[in-house]
């Protein structure tokens, strides 16, 4: 937690007094690994009250959970489908 405010967010409090601030919990990308939904969805919202409890300031910044946002998910199949491998691998290896 500490990593994460030093790092990230005492910066994000600063920086939204100053510029557009869209801010994204990425929940989705938690589920490499088998996750209880309850628990997944308590915590992303755990996370959420973090930002605030750190400073980030919902009337002057947008916080939103990415699995709330169907065209990531949207987004990201078609990425898929259309990206070569041969696009994705470092040909300087």
């Amino acid at each position: 937690m500490i990593g994460n405010y030093v790092g990230a967010l005492k910066h994000w409090v600063e920086l939204q007094a100053t510029h557009e601030s869209v801010f994204l919990l990425a929940d989705l990308h938690a589920i490499t690994v088998p996750q209880d939904p309850a628990d997944l969805q308590r915590r992303s919202l755990e996370f959420a009250a973090l930002f605030l409890a750190c400073g980030v300031d919902a009337e002057r910044s947008t916080i939103f959970l990415q699995s709330h946002v169907p065209a990531h998910t949207q987004l990201m199949w078609v990425l898929n489908s259309i990206t070569p491998m041969g696009d994705l691998q470092n040909d300087a290896v």
